[in-house]
């Protein structure tokens, strides 16, 4: 089995040679291959059996204003990879993400509830998830995660570790909640997924459980060996920015229940097992 994996250089995709290591597997990244350009899609796609799509406009509030550079990125780039998959009867996982909804829900969010995006971002992913699903609906694994952090790449964890150089105490929001994911346990999935030929669809590739911005960030320090006190409450009106987050990112597994596939396992878990794989040392 041929393996094709866009965004190549993103956090994501390093986790993901590391799971492929010893499979045939592909890894471009922006500067080999442009998602939004067909004929380059249809001549980079041909010869693979499996194509995980991890390339993405994930820069949330710059997307507020470079509507363009987004759309072609996360929208017409998934519609280009579906359309080339499809042609030669290759399986497209398309990573997606919780911002597709508005964070409104008080319960987690099932695979079939309705997307609502808030934000540029989020509604290019949401179209993203449509139009490949319409061009290639028999091959198709949409996976949606969320906060994800890991070694190759800046994310929330990097952040707060960084500010512990430089700030005595750090003020993190109390008033987000979601599902720190691991990007190795969100790697396994995806492979796994795939070996396992799982039915086509959309299915949420969170850690289990969920906690809040604060509660994850006082972990990370616990676990890092500083002290979680020093990470202190703010509210979002603290945190002024150009696009809005989500301030409930649940997200539902009953869709791996369907197809007797197990979830991830506990946000909890995984970062223990990430902080003894080196993923919590303080950043330089």
């Amino acid at each position: 089995m041929r393996w094709l994996v866009t965004g190549g250089a993103g956090m994501l995709a390093q986790d993901l040679r590391q799971e492929l290591e010893g499979r045939d597997a592909t890894f471009l990244g922006h500067a080999e291959l442009d998602v939004a350009d067909i004929e380059s899609v249809i001549a980079a796609v041909t010869g693979h059996d499996v194509v995980v799509n991890a390339a993405a406009y994930t820069r949330v509030d710059d997307a507020e204003t470079d509507v363009e550079t987004a759309t072609a990125v996360n929208a017409t780039g998934a519609e280009n990879l579906a359309i080339a998959t499809e042609s030669i009867g290759a399986k497209l996982v398309q990573v997606s993400t919780d911002y597709v909804f508005d964070g409104t829900a008080t319960t987690p969010y099932t695979e079939d509830a309705p997307v609502s995006p808030v934000s540029v971002y989020g509604r290019t992913k949401a179209d993203g998830e449509r139009l490949a699903i319409a061009a290639h609906p028999a091959g198709t694994l949409v996976l949606r995660t969320a906060w994800l952090y890991g070694a190759g790449g800046d994310n929330f964890v990097t952040s707060v570790l960084r500010l512990a150089g430089r700030l005595d105490t750090v003020p993190v929001l109390t008033d987000q909640l979601g599902q720190p994911t691991w990007t190795v346990d969100l790697s396994r999935q995806i492979v796994a997924s795939v070996d396992a030929d799982l039915p086509p669809g959309i299915y949420h590739a969170t850690n289990s459980g969920s906690t809040s911005r604060f509660d994850f960030a006082r972990e990370i320090y616990r676990l890092a060996g500083l002290d979680p006190e020093r990470i202190v409450p703010a509210a979002g009106d603290q945190f002024t920015r150009p696009a809005p987050r989500p301030a409930y990112s649940v997200l539902g597994h009953a869709g791996w229940a369907r197809v007797g596939f197990p979830p991830l396992r506990s946000w909890r878990e995984a970062l223990v097992d990430a902080a003894a794989h080196g993923v919590l040392d303080s950043p330089s």
